[in-house]
Formats: C-alpha cells, sequence, structure tokens
C-alpha cells in the first residue's frame, strides 16, 4: 500500500510539473506523433523502471502517462486555437485601420483644414494667394457646389497686387486690414477702399489691382471665385495685364506684329514696357505711391453706374438676431439694395458667437453653407446620413437611414461645410469668442429650421 502511496505521487509531482511548463511555455508541435513526445517517452520508461512495482501498479502508471498526454495535447490545441485566433483579429484591426486611413478624407468630407487643403498660388517677399482645393477633391458629396472656389489674399503692409481679371464672378470679403481697390475701365479706373467687414462683388472679367494702404497690418481678404466657363467647372484663372514678366503678362502669347498692330506701339517700347515690372505679382510700395492711388473723389462705380456705393459692410448692419450669447447677421438675395447678391443666388452671414456658448441644432432648407473661420476657436458638429458608420449597418434594418456624426475642433483659417438638410451646431471655447464668415450658396427662398427655441438662434 504505501509503495503504490510513493508511486502515485512521483507520478503526480512529474504530471504537475510538465502541466505547468507546457502552460507557461505553450509549445507544441502538431507533426509529433505520440511515440515521439519526449514527455510521454519518459513518463512510461520510469514507470516500467522500479522493479518492486506490481504489473497492476505499472498499468496504472501508463494509463495516468496516456491521460497526462491526452490533456496536453488538448491543452496545446486550446493555446494554437486562441493564438490563431488573435492573430486572426490582430490581423482585422490592421485592415481596419488601414481601410479607415484610406477613407480618412471621407469620414470628414465636410471639414477643410489651412495647412492641409489649401495650395499656395502665388508666394513673394509681399505676401500669398492660397486657393482651397475643388470641393469634390475632398468628397462627391460636394458635387452640388463643384463650381465654387475659395481663396485667401494675404498681402504685407504698403503692397501692390498686380491688376488682373479672373474667368470669374467674385466676392471680396475683407477680413482684416485696409486696402484700395483699382476696377480698371476704357476710360478710367474706379478706387474703392476697403474696411474689415466690407464686401463687394467683382463681375468676371474686371481688370483690377489691390494696394494694402495700411502701414502696419497685414490684409487678408477671401475671395469666393464662382468661374464662368461651363467647360472647366470648378476651375478658374488670373490673368495679368501689360507691364511685366513677372508674373508674366497675357499679352506675351500674341506675336510682336501682332501686338504693335493691335497697340500702334514700335517694338522697342513694347519691350520696355514688359521689361518695367519684374518683382512678382505682390510687391512694396512706397508711402507716397500708396497715396497716390487712394481713392480722391465719390466713386460711380461704372459697372453698374449710378452713384451708389458698391461695398457694403456686415459688421455695421444690423445683426438679424443678437442676444448675451452671439450674434447673427444676414445679408440675401431677398434684401432689393444689393442686386448681384439676387442674381448670384448668395447669401453673406456673419456670426459672433461668445464664449461658452453655441448655436441652436438648426438646418438650412436649401443654401449649401460654406464658412470660414476667421477669429477664436470652437468645435463643430454635424448630422450626416450619407456616413453611417459600418456597425450601424449591422444594428439597423438597411430601409431606414442611420446617421453619423462629423465632428472637429474649429480654429482660424479653418473651412467646412454644411449641406443642405443638415443639422448642425457650432459651439465657442470656455475662453474665445467663435467668429465666422459663411457663403451660402442656392441662397434664394432658404429657411433656417432650428430644434431647440421658439425664435433665437443661438442659446447658451
Amino acid at each position: 500500500m504505501a509503495m503504490r502511496t510513493k508511486l502515485s505521487l512521483a507520478i503526480f509531482f512529474f504530471f504537475l510539473l510538465a502541466l505547468f511548463s507546457n502552460l507557461a511555455f505553450g509549445k507544441c508541435k502538431e507533426t509529433e506523433v505520440e511515440e515521439e513526445d519526449p514527455e510521454l517517452v519518459t513518463c512510461k520508461h520510469q514507470c516500467q523502471q522500479p522493479q518492486q512495482y506490481t504489473e497492476g501498479d505499472k498499468r496504472v502508471c501508463l494509463q495516468r502517462c496516456d491521460r497526462y498526454h491526452r490533456m496536453k495535447q488538448e491543452r496545446e490545441k486550446q493555446i494554437q486555437e486562441e493564438t490563431r485566433e488573435k492573430k486572426e483579429e490582430e490581423s482585422r484591426e490592421r485592415e481596419e485601420e488601414q481601410q479607415e486611413q484610406h477613407e480618412e478624407q471621407d469620414e470628414n468630407p465636410y471639414i477643410f483644414e489651412e495647412d492641409k487643403d489649401f495650395e499656395t498660388r502665388v508666394e513673394t517677399e509681399g505676401g500669398r494667394i492660397r486657393v482651397l482645393k475643388k470641393f469634390t477633391e475632398k468628397s462627391k458629396l460636394l458635387q452640388g457646389i463643384e463650381n465654387f472656389r475659395l481663396a485667401i489674399l494675404e498681402a504685407r503692409a504698403h503692397t501692390f497686387v498686380s491688376p488682373r481679371h479672373f474667368d470669374s464672378e467674385v466676392v471680396f470679403f475683407n477680413i482684416k486690414g485696409r486696402a484700395v481697390l483699382g476696377l480698371v475701365s476704357e476710360s478710367e479706373t474706379e478706387k474703392i477702399t476697403l474696411e474689415p467687414g466690407d464686401m463687394i462683388h467683382i463681375p468676371a472679367g474686371t481688370p483690377l489691382y489691390i494696394v494694402n494702404r495700411d502701414e502696419n497690418d497685414k490684409l487678408f481678404l477671401a475671395m469666393l471665385h464662382i468661374p464662368v466657363s461651363v467647360s472647366t467647372p470648378g476651375k478658374f484663372e488670373e490673368f495679368f495685364g501689360p507691364g511685366g514678366r513677372d508674373p508674366e503678362s497675357v499679352l506675351s502669347a500674341f506675336s510682336w506684329n501682332v501686338l504693335q498692330a493691335a497697340l500702334q506701339t514700335p517694338k522697342g517700347k513694347l519691350e520696355k514696357l514688359f521689361d518695367q515690372q519684374n518683382e512678382g505679382s505682390i510687391f512694396a510700395i512706397s508711402r507716397e505711391q500708396v497715396r497716390a492711388l487712394a481713392p480722391t473723389k465719390k466713386s460711380s462705380w461704372w459697372p453698374f453706374g449710378g452713384e451708389s456705393k458698391p461695398q457694403f459692410n456686415i459688421f455695421s448692419k444690423r445683426p438679424t438676431i443678437s442676444n448675451g450669447y452671439g450674434r447673427l447677421t444676414e445679408v440675401g438675395p431677398d434684401d432689393d439694395e444689393k442686386s448681384w447678391l439676387q442674381r448670384l443666388n448668395l447669401m453673406l452671414t456673419f456670426t459672433n458667437i461668445t464664449q461658452r456658448s453655441m448655436s441652436t441644432i438648426h438646418y438650412n432648407s436649401h443654401a449649401t453653407k460654406i464658412a470660414l473661420v476667421i477669429d477664436g476657436r470652437g468645435h463643430l458638429q454635424i448630422s450626416c446620413p450619407h456616413m453611417s458608420s459600418r456597425s450601424s449597418h449591422s444594428k439597423h434594418d438597411k430601409s431606414s437611414p442611420s446617421y453619423h456624426r462629423i465632428s472637429s475642433d474649429l480654429k482660424p483659417g479653418m473651412v467646412f461645410v454644411v449641406p443642405p438638410g443638415h443639422p448642425f451646431v457650432t459651439i465657442a471655447s470656455n475662453k474665445e469668442n467663435l467668429l465666422m464668415i459663411c457663403f451660402e450658396v442656392n441662397a434664394r427662398d432658404n429657411k433656417k429650421f432650428t430644434f431647440a427655441g421658439r425664435h433665437t438662434h443661438i442659446n447658451p
């Protein structure tokens, strides 16, 4: 009896040691057959060695060896299955992560970063012009505004932006600084001053130059381009007049014979004219030159005629809504004094949300909002039915829509788009007011619908 007990304890401790060894390392080889397992061979060899064991003890010992071996195989198989499942899960996660990276643009189709989505077209010591990529390059969901482009002009103090014209209608908004626009006609140059908040429409093909008349501050102009060419929607070009090779004059494409005949000027004078300006399209000028370019009389706004002021200031206009949480100012197609807004089917809005406040959740019935953050920081959330997550499809009936939250922090220079029917909310940060200027496209007959409040647009 004592011998059997000693045998059982010896086998028990051997099995226990071997079992823990396999649990710790989890090693197994599927290709090994039973008699090749070194632990099984060792176990059976030990059962056969002691001469004092009875045949019954040896059978019990061998049975326990077989039982341990089966347990070991089952455990190894379990570990193998867990390892395989873990690898498959890690592989799926990597694939999903890669897919999310490829779809990153579509995950935020309405958000445009200043440092990622703007292209620098012109850059000199005097300033630069940056153009936002085509909206449809970001997402096919923005096909409705494919023909609109947004550009930002920055010009240092006392700089001159060379004369040019565009093959697009242009709406200027003066974000910061004091400018002079020179609109060139055959008989005269109309000079118009712009203050911060001023907006003006420049018809396609109108030659113009720009001057930053401020002695200290930079000039920042937002320009909404609406190309007129039906063959190249969403593309616009600028054409520089005579007077230089940097920027290159549009007339340089013509032969000298044609230029001499058309301008009634000898070739030598034309060559001298073309060599006059080679400082780039934005360059510094003197204080005396700035004064010479400033308006000296009341403007008549020659493209339309009449003694009327061509620009209006949205900052000084009476707000549509104003309370302790912010202010909303709108100028739209229904404003009889602004016929160009009617023709372009455009509404211009300025929103100033007080710090720690937010707009109510609302949406436009017809208009697509193109918003530029001009100051402050905040947060944006949009509800979108086109970007439903993969998990949403598994939880909901495919016949019913599901909605994806598109969100982003906001800072100066960022642009976001809100299509019609899409509820959204903008929130100011705890420390700064959030200021935005918005171009609302297809604004005729547009209505704003809110989900909170009776008449107010801005809530705490």
